[in-house]
């Protein structure tokens, strides 16, 4: 389905009586929580989450073409088992010069060896129909870690609300192409209950002789992402499960507790919104909180060519990138901060903290508009 005109979809909400009054364009003057009425967001998502007027386009770097079945239906139905990928070696085949016995040392988190964040790499089973409840998504590289002593880390995905996980399929594959193995919620509570329940059932797999994910899996390496609904229960799960060590959240963010403020301070969260989106009000008060203890990014998406506006005062808007920014031309964010918390890449932490990293100010790549970040609580 394609998308209307975002501007269009915003007022829709207002006149379908949505609780929550975030910054929509001439209507809304107070944000309010996300959870009042996200169940009417991204309904218009067309194929592959493609927007229009260059605000997150899927492109070339989204969802790849399928071909091919899965041979595994204990996963539900397989959409695709190979996406449209540049191949690479992965980091199970490299590793550090180990000082004691003169052998690579292998990595403990499986990732692949290219680290460009706005490209998929390695082929990914796709798989649909499947995780706690048999309606959840599940991706991960066709070919995993054969080494004992590496694992793949795990990505919890959390759809807006109303909109069906499929619509994600491209941040899906993209973060699976990197090496880890995704599951996508089929809907987003934003208490954190189904990505807890998703992680049980991934633990599950991981030992099941019968899977294909057998011992396989950190699974106490995990990140969880998601968009609007889906970044709340990224952060509720981040709250609440010691598994999980970091969020990124995409255009979300909590108005009322709780919010980053209780996250520990062992762990980490981003929350990404764009300029002219409804949540702006909601990221930049939920990063902004004075007791914010853990390491947190605020990360914008500027100079878009949408038209959601945000009322920044009563006589000034801020319009372009929109609610539906950060799952689709911002997906690289994502994947950078994940390679980053759960892959051990310490050297993207340049990337997001200090003056001038890529996503403090940088150019969004293949699309429109600059990052413009800030940080805090890093050492």
């Amino acid at each position: 389905m394609k998308l209307k005109n975002l501007k269009v979809f915003v007022k829709g909400l207002i006149v379908v009586g949505a609780a929550f009054a975030m910054a929509a364009c001439d209507d809304v003057t107070k944000p309010a929580p996300i959870e009042a009425a996200d169940d009417l967001v991204q309904e218009d998502l067309g194929e592959g989450g493609q927007i229009e007027g260059g605000q997150g386009q899927v492109g070339d770097n989204g969802a790849s073409e399928e071909s091919g079945n899965s041979s595994n239906s204990s996963f539900g139905e397989s959409s695709s088992s190979e996406a449209t990928v540049l191949e690479s070696s992965s980091s199970d085949a490299t590793g550090v010069e180990s000082s004691s016995s003169g052998e690579p040392a292998v990595p403990k988190i499986f990732l692949a060896n290219d680290t460009e964040e706005e490209k998929n790499f390695m082929s990914v089973e796709y798989k649909t129909g499947t995780g706690a409840d048999g309606e959840g998504i599940l991706a991960y590289p066709t070919h995993m870690t054969s080494n004992p002593n590496q694992k793949h880390a795990v990505v919890i995905w959390g759809p807006g609300g109303g909109t069906a996980p499929g619509a994600y399929e491209g941040i899906i594959r993209r973060l699976a192409s990197h090496g880890f193995v995704v599951l996508a919620l089929s809907s987003s509570p934003g208490d954190g209950s189904k990505a807890i329940a998703a992680m049980n059932w991934l633990d599950e797999q991981n030992k099941n002789a019968a899977s294909p994910l057998f011992g396989k899996l950190d699974i106490n390496t995990v990140g969880c992402s998601g968009h609007s609904m889906g970044g709340l229960e990224s952060e509720r799960a981040l709250i609440k499960d010691e598994r999980v060590l970091t969020a990124f959240l995409n255009n979300s963010g909590a108005w009322d507790n709780p919010g980053a403020n209780q996250v520990p301070a062992n762990k980490s969260i981003a929350i990404l919104y764009g300029e002219g989106g409804m949540e702006r009000g909601n990221a930049e008060n939920d990063y902004n909180r004075a007791d914010v203890s853990a390491p947190a990014c605020l990360i914008e998406m500027t100079g878009g060519t949408g038209t959601e506006c945000y009322d920044v005062t009563p006589w000034q808007k801020e319009c372009g990138w929109g609610h539906g920014s950060g799952s689709w031309g911002g997906m690289a964010a994502t994947i950078s901060w994940m390679r980053w918390h759960l892959g051990g890449e310490d050297w993207r932490k340049a990337d997001f903290v200090g003056m001038n990293g890529k996503y403090i100010n940088g150019p969004i790549i293949g699309e429109s508009g600059n990052w413009k970040g800030t940080c805090k609580n890093f050492n």
